[in-house]
């Protein structure tokens, strides 16, 4: 498979699936999942949301727009059965959510006992089902590597749902860290950050996941993003891609762009 330098797959065992996937974005290969990082941001009108669209609306609109949402509150609170009703009615089947893992319950579980920790963590986003993409477990920048620590979180980790982790201390990235990822099938998350070089996108599970945090993306640095995906969605493999909020849409915007060149480039 064709990558850009830096680039890397990893062949070891794949034990999650997303869930189903429909034909949109995919013609042909992978399917595109791009989207942003929550939705519930009034303040993008009119550049997004029309500006009479408020409450359960946004996210009816922003789902005929764009097949994937990464979740920010449930960061600071677990979801309650009544949120998650919502959210799925607000969306087509097609549509899927990534989920950021509550935050104190994810620090929880890999600074102290996962076992312990994961059934409260997981079991309120058993309720988005099929509709559940991946969930997001953020490692926070302090949080030094660990390896003893990140094999017991993933061995006790739940084999139905899917896994993207976070490894925000540059002391976890090595390829030993890699490698066990990629054994138990979890994704490694790329974070784009605005001080930073680009990072390289290393396969460690089913699906790539690219966290896109500049202000914005000129066109030309959007495609360079088209060209270091379309390898991996031509092979077949599926490619989340969220941009971060900002206070006026373009985020949504750059999601939107991302989109039509990548279907555009691959018609």
């Amino acid at each position: 498979m064709r990558a850009d330098a830096g680039d890397r797959t990893f062949r070891g065992q794949v034990g999650l699936t997303p869930g189903p996937t429909d034909t949109a974005d995919r013609v042909p290969g992978g399917r595109l999942l791009v989207g942003t990082s929550g939705f519930a941001y009034p303040g993008w009108a009119p550049r997004f949301y029309p500006p009479d669209v408020r409450g359960d609306g946004l996210l009816r609109h922003y789902a005929t727009h764009l097949p994937a949402c990464e979740l920010n509150n449930t960061f600071y609170r677990q979801p309650s059965p009544s949120s998650v009703a919502r959210w799925l009615a607000s969306t087509p089947p097609d549509f899927r959510f990534a989920v950021k893992a509550q935050r104190s319950g994810s620090l929880g579980a890999i600074a102290g006992d996962p076992v312990a920790r994961l059934t409260w963590l997981t079991d309120p986003l058993r309720a988005f089902g099929d509709r559940l993409g991946t969930v997001l477990f953020r490692v926070p920048e302090g949080v030094p590597v660990d390896i003893g620590r990140l094999s017991v979180l993933l061995a006790a980790w739940p084999h139905d749902l899917p896994l993207t982790v976070e490894l925000q201390d540059p002391s976890w990235h090595l390829d030993e860290v890699h490698d066990l990822l990629a054994g138990a099938g979890a994704a490694l998350c790329a974070t784009d950050l605005p001080d930073g070089e680009a990072p390289p996108l290393l396969v460690t599970g089913p699906f790539l996941y690219l966290r896109l945090r500049r202000d914005d993306y000129p066109p030309n640095e959007l495609a360079r993003w088209v060209e270091r995906v379309r390898p991996f969605l031509e092979a077949g493999r599926d490619v989340f891609v969220f941009f971060r909020h900002d206070p006026v849409g373009r985020g949504a915007e750059l999601a939107l762009e991302l989109r039509a060149a990548v279907v555009g480039a691959r018609a």
